[in-house]
């Protein structure tokens, strides 16, 4: 029974990996927008954390992760001499993750938990995660690290475990691992700093071990920091440059990240917004259960993950998916409440993770990889598009376009400003004549649920501008436009849900009206 039903959370996985919901912009901007941009030559926005005079973000775990399959996509097409569409690429790139998540992270659950009816429990408890289905199917630097953490563990457990022989070949790959964890995140070494305590024994017996270790994670450090050096100097690349202004982007990061007036630029939080908000909005049901765990219930798995929580809870700045490693370890930690309340957390744990995945792994921003890729196969000259009350959009997905095409977020800027950006961009009104559009077309998108708009919707208005519908996408959710100040739940919640879409509108001058 529990077979088929993980066979059918399998597909619901397989569901929201090919769905397009958006959960955060980093997903894009700090992974397959900065490698596709040097694969495929597409132009592309790079971020200040790429740009900056010390970067802080490494592109040698987005090459091991991201590159190689772009690599093979570019020498599969050119060989019938095609170029790439940026949708094949994300879709490759999404089932990827998929892949990754469904072998590699179900796998490590398997490894690390020994019992097999507890095993049994945690694999269905992450398979059934909205987490799951979301986060960990999306190109996260959040979901590469919870596949490094996990493996991490399980290598750990194999080195100690294991009296009789050295470990070496383990020990070769942890060392390995554990760079390009750190490499991809630096919060990487605060789920591992407890559970490598117990390496200690295993490496006064067996020397060896931590000699390999040590040599391995010096070398792919030493590789890691060439490849960023040579992506982030102008110019050709010497490899005395390494010697010479080396580009180590952990070390970047951590200073940035030091500094408090960096982190006020983020958003800061209070300590407890980890453990208190953000951890129960991930596990929902789940949560509870870890105060009814007896001793013999804490694992090395449970200590990685609730001093990882603790060591980022010292951090100011503090996002619900920078726990998302810590998700898979609970989840295999935790049992099950007591036969007489057990169905009862059944079905809330299924009400919960349903709710949230349609949200976030359909609804949630889920009109902007549609909508570029409706404006990536127009055949219309487009010149501008703007964005409005939503997140940026991926410009890679574009194909190209951006070379003629602008694209300005104006994210949340008052309506009136937003409208002054867009009239600037229009051709100016001719006497008797309406406005010349050989320049090409002026885009601007925003939810449905911007009701601000609507009056310029209306041909016969005697407004300035005039949007015409070009295309919509119905699943989209703005849950960045929530005035419920100015106009309370109930119609805010019935604004925002019934008018559900992202809509791309052709913006021109109404000459006619202001004549």
């Amino acid at each position: 029974m529990w077979r088929r039903l993980y066979f059918l959370l399998i597909l619901v996985r397989i569901y929201f990996a090919l769905s397009p919901s958006y959960l955060h912009p980093d997903e894009n901007f700090q992974g397959p927008e900065v490698i596709a941009g040097r694969v495929f030559s597409y132009p592309v926005h790079e971020t200040w954390e790429f740009t900056s005079e010390n970067p802080i973000r490494s592109t040698f775990p987005l090459w091991l992760a991201y590159g190689w399959p772009m690599y093979i996509l570019r020498w599969l097409w050119e060989g019938f001499g095609f170029d790439v569409s940026p949708s094949v690429v994300y879709w490759t790139l999404r089932v990827l993750m998929l892949s990754l998540s469904v072998v590699m992270e179900d796998w490590a659950i398997h490894e690390l938990v020994a019992s097999p009816r507890a095993r049994r429990v945690a694999v269905m408890l992450v398979a059934s995660s909205y987490v799951t289905w979301t986060f960990q199917t999306h190109t996260f630097s959040n979901s590469l690290e919870t596949l490094l953490v996990s493996w991490s563990l399980v290598l750990i457990q194999r080195i100690t475990e294991d009296k009789k022989r050295s470990g070496i070949l383990a020990s070769s790959i942890l060392g390995f691992m554990v760079v390009v964890g750190i490499f991809n995140r630096i919060t990487f070494p605060a789920f591992l700093l407890l559970p490598a305590t117990t390496l200690l024994p295993h490496f006064q017996r067996k020397p060896f071990s931590f000699v390999f270790l040590t040599l391995f994670a010096l070398s792919t450090a030493f590789f890691a920091i060439c490849v960023d050096t040579a992506f982030y100097t102008p110019g050709e690349f010497a490899f005395s440059k390494v010697f010479h202004g080396a580009v180590i982007t952990p070390l970047n990061n951590f200073r940035y990240n030091s500094v408090s007036e960096n982190l006020a630029q983020h958003g800061i939080h209070p300590r407890y917004q980890h453990f208190l908000v953000n951890l129960p909005q991930l596990l929902g049901p789940a949560a509870p259960l870890l105060f009814f765990l007896r001793s013999s219930h804490i694992t090395p798995v449970l200590v990685s993950a609730l001093s990882g929580i603790a060591l980022l809870s010292i951090f100011p700045h503090q996002e619900a998916r920078f726990l998302l490693p810590a998700v898979p370890l609970i989840l295999s930690s935790v049992r099950l409440p007591s036969p007489r309340f057990r169905k009862a957390w059944i079905a809330t744990w299924i009400v919960f993770n349903i709710t949230l995945g349609v949200l976030m792994g359909v609804y949630h921003q889920g009109g902007i990889v549609p909508v570029q890729m409706n404006i990536a196969k127009t055949n219309e000259t487009v010149t501008h598009a703007f964005w409005w009350k939503t997140y940026s959009p991926p410009t890679w997905l574009l194909n190209g376009k951006n070379e003629e095409l602008k694209t300005v977020d104006l994210m949340g800027q008052p309506g009136e400003q937003m409208l002054e950006k867009v009239k600037e961009a229009l051709p100016p009104c001719r006497t008797r004549k309406p406005p010349r559009i050989d320049r090409g077309a002026v885009y601007l998108v925003a939810p449905r649920s911007a009701h601000f708009l609507k009056p310029y919707q209306d041909p016969n208005n005697r407004k300035e501008l005039f949007l015409e519908e070009v295309w919509n996408y119905k699943r989209h959710l703005n849950l960045d436009d929530m005035d419920f100040a100015d106009d309370g739940f109930w119609k805010t919640m019935g604004r925002v849900v019934g008018d559900r879409g992202l809509v791309v509108w052709r913006a021109t001058h109404n000459c006619w009206a202001t004549s």
